[in-house]
């Protein structure tokens, strides 16, 4: 007796567009790397900005130096951790995805941040330039 047969279920091993899934491990350890790149290379970013306000000559007024830059920097590192994100998405790499996404919206957050507080600073010494924290006051 011959009995109707099933379609075959959908396959992702076949087909024009193949499973990319990449293995749990290998993502774990790309999505905590990423991080640890992205933490370290704000760390030196916003340490060489902290650095900026250190002179060893006391008869200055040492002031950091304007966020812009920094920020600017702070910036590429998110494009990156975009860019990561997008590319983990096609293989699926959802740890990694998650993580990058994190990432993104941190530096995001610090940028936004970042650019109110000196756009503060620059107005007070547009207003006032003889405030101790602006560079032409030394």
């Amino acid at each position: 007796m011959d009995l109707p047969v099933a379609p075959p279920a959908f396959d992702a091993t076949t087909g024009s567009r193949q499973r990319r899934r990449v293995d749990r491990g290998a993502d774990i350890a790309a999505g905590c790397g990423l991080v640890l790149l992205e933490l370290i290379a704000l760390a030196v970013i916003f340490g060489l900005w902290f650095l900026s306000a250190f002179d060893l000559d006391s008869e200055k007024t040492a002031t950091t130096d304007p966020l812009w830059g920094y920020l600017v920097a702070a910036g590429g590192v998110g494009v990156l951790a975009i860019a990561a994100a997008v590319t983990a998405a096609w293989v699926d790499a959802v740890v990694t995805v998650v993580t990058q996404a994190v990432m993104a919206v941190l530096i995001f957050i610090i940028f936004l941040g970042g650019g109110e507080v000196q756009s503060r600073q620059d107005q007070l010494c547009h207003d006032v330039p003889s405030a101790v924290s602006c560079k032409g006051s030394g």
